[in-house]
C-alpha cells in the first residue's frame, strides 16, 4: 500500500472537509470545527479465543 489511508470524517464533529496537517504523517485538520488530530496504526489484534475449550455445554 503506497498511499496513506485517509479518514472519511472528523472524529469530533463528523464533517467530511478534512485536509492533511503540516505536523507530519497521519495528521489531519478539520475545516469545519478547526480541530487537528492524528491517526496511527497500532498493530493487529490477536484472534479471540474461546474460554470454553472442552467443546461441551456448561450446565
Amino acid at each position: 500500500m503506497s498511499e496513506r489511508a485517509a479518514p472519511f470524517y472528523c472524529p469530533y464533529c463528523g464533517d467530511e472537509d478534512l485536509r492533511p496537517n503540516e505536523q507530519g504523517h497521519g495528521a489531519w485538520e478539520c475545516a469545519a470545527c478547526g480541530r487537528a488530530f492524528q491517526l496511527r496504526f497500532l498493530g493487529l489484534l490477536a484472534p479471540a479465543t474461546s474460554s470454553n475449550t472442552s467443546g461441551g455445554e456448561e450446565i
